[in-house]
């Protein structure tokens, strides 16, 4: 059983009067090696009296959990998807309280539903994987939902690595790019690779497909909203019929 996870910084963001962002960190408490949990209850049964009754220590029930510092690269991955997982599904949870909308996800095709009022699901998470034995490992987690149809999102925490950009994007994408200063340039660089997750999250692109579309002509307007940083800025795309959210605190991108 993996240890109970707790969500943290939770912020709700309304897109329209029943479309809803909500993002959280989601951590849980850190890791003992069983160890550890051996020495500190022989210390505890030699400096307590009380515990010297050795039939009540054999019938303790003793559970632990193995330390990161145990796992291999694609445990510790496995595990960080499992987090992730229930991390969206709880944020979820504590939207629809919000909401007062009494209802479960229905997980069984894409897009994602609510099985009662048929409200279009769709979630991101991310974050870094921690070894260290005692630091809680956490992540950014985001779910959006909209009753009017299919909606995309995408958190980052970190910028895209210029040469994942130049790969993937379109030739006008990278040539804007390339003019602007450094800082900028990764700035906007994110906010597009936000964008197409999101449209991929949508339209059920391809990964390659998806990142390849152009997005250039909202570049402009991308800069606006990076030179104003806000809690929200809405974007009008205009050869879509969609609305692009950014959320700058939260370091969310919203499609919808």
């Amino acid at each position: 059983m993996m240890p109970t996870l707790r969500l943290t910084h939770i912020q709700f963001t309304q897109l329209q009067p029943m479309t809803w962002c909500a993002t959280a960190q989601v951590s849980e408490p850190p890791h003992l090696r069983h160890q550890d949990l051996w020495s500190k209850s022989l210390g505890r049964l030699i400096a307590d009296d009380s515990y010297i009754n050795t039939d009540k220590w054999y019938q303790c029930s003793w559970q632990y959990h193995i330390s990161p510092d145990n796992l291999s690269v694609r445990d510790i991955a496995h595990t960080q998807r499992q987090r992730q997982r229930r991390g969206v599904r709880l944020l979820l949870e504590q939207l629809l309280d919000k909401l007062a909308l009494s209802d479960t996800l229905d997980e069984s095709a894409f897009p994602y539903c609510l099985v009662k009022g048929r409200y279009y699901v769709c979630f991101s998470h991310t974050g870094g994987k921690s070894k260290a034995v005692n630091t809680p490992m956490s992540s950014t987690v985001a779910v959006v939902i909209s009753p009017h149809r299919p909606i995309g999102v995408d958190v980052e925490v970190n910028n895209v690595a210029w040469h994942v950009a130049k790969r993937f994007y379109s030739d006008s994408e990278i040539s804007i790019l390339q003019s602007l200063p450094m800082i900028q340039r990764d700035t906007i660089a994110k906010f597009l690779w936000q964008i197409k997750e999101s449209f991929i999250k949508i339209h059920q692109y391809k990964l390659a497909q998806g990142l390849g579309i152009d997005y250039s002509y909202l570049i402009d307007d991308l800069i606006d909203a990076s030179r104003k940083p806000s809690a929200l800025t809405v974007i009008n795309d205009h050869k879509l019929p969609y609305q692009i959210a950014v959320l700058s605190i939260q370091q969310t991108v919203v499609v919808f």
